[in-house]
């Protein structure tokens, strides 16, 4: 009898372990490339079931020659999203903070200084796309810029991104309280959810919160408008005081936790105002 029960149970546990595997993957890859490759593969699926039970035999031969292939097809086509799921279940947000290590009254220090930088360069319709390392480390970014290690300030950032300078096109990149690196090259989001009239900083800006836990603040160089990536997902024409908050809500230690709280987790990829 006790093996019978302990039997059920560890079924319905296996039952419940490979439900939550798949949500997590469905989940990651919504609103990705691997969403519209999963509708294809389901598709493929219903002709091959169709052809059978129609009879078409020519049809049904030539989606059984594709089936044996499918395993090391589905590799290649999910690499990028096999990777990213990797880095989500290996994430420690304990090892990698180092905003963690700040004192409270340096984190406000940064997020004044991004503030009043974004502030300035808005209103004059300077370009300019900053990230600030959380967690998760950006070493492979930083080292396609240029090293500066130097402590955030607002006159630093303006002097980086006048357009007379040669980094003023890459992104900054901010560890702790200091410019690590400037003229960074970031990756683009390849997400379909992403609206074509968004230009290159600000699917960088996307494409750099999808692949890791950062923070992207933009200015448009057009419009001067203030845009905050996070989590694969950006607000768009934010006020100074808006970005204050969310900026202080991410990185700023409440209730005892050891880091900001999430700025938003519906969906992936896209675009809002805010």
């Amino acid at each position: 009898m006790a093996g019978d029960v302990w039997q059920t149970v560890a079924t319905a546990v296996d039952i419940l372990v490979v439900a939550a595997i798949l949500y997590s993957l469905m989940t990651l890859a919504r609103g990705t490339r691997a969403w519209q490759i999963l509708g294809g593969l389901i598709a493929l699926g219903g002709i091959f079931l169709l052809s059978a039970l129609l009879q078409l035999r020519t049809l049904n031969w030539l989606v059984q020659q594709v089936v044996p292939l499918a395993p090391v097809a589905l590799v290649i086509l999910f690499y990028p999203e096999l990777r990213y799921a990797l880095e989500e279940m290996g994430r420690v947000q304990f090892w990698r903070n180092r905003l963690r290590l700040l004192p409270r009254e340096d984190i406000h220090r940064l997020i004044d200084e991004l503030v009043k930088v974004t502030a300035s360069l808005s209103q004059r319709r300077i370009g300019a796309l900053v990230v600030v390392e959380r967690e998760e480390g950006l070493d492979d970014l930083i080292a396609t810029g240029t090293r500066l290690d130097a402590q955030v300030s607002a006159e630093l950032l303006e002097t980086v991104f006048h357009p007379g300078t040669t980094l003023h096109d890459g992104a900054v990149i901010v560890r702790g309280d200091r410019v690590v690196a400037a003229g960074c090259l970031l990756p683009l989001t390849d997400s379909p959810a992403v609206a074509a009239s968004l230009h290159t900083r600000h699917r960088a800006a996307i494409g750099v919160s999808e692949r890791s836990d950062a923070l992207a603040v933009v200015v448009s160089e057009e419009t001067g408008a203030i845009s905050l990536s996070a989590d694969g997902h950006l607000v768009r024409g934010l006020k100074a005081e808006t970005l204050r908050r969310r900026l202080a809500e991410a990185l700023i230690p409440a209730n005892g936790r050891n880091g900001g709280a999430p700025l938003w987790r519906a969906g992936r990829a896209g675009a809002r105002r805010s």
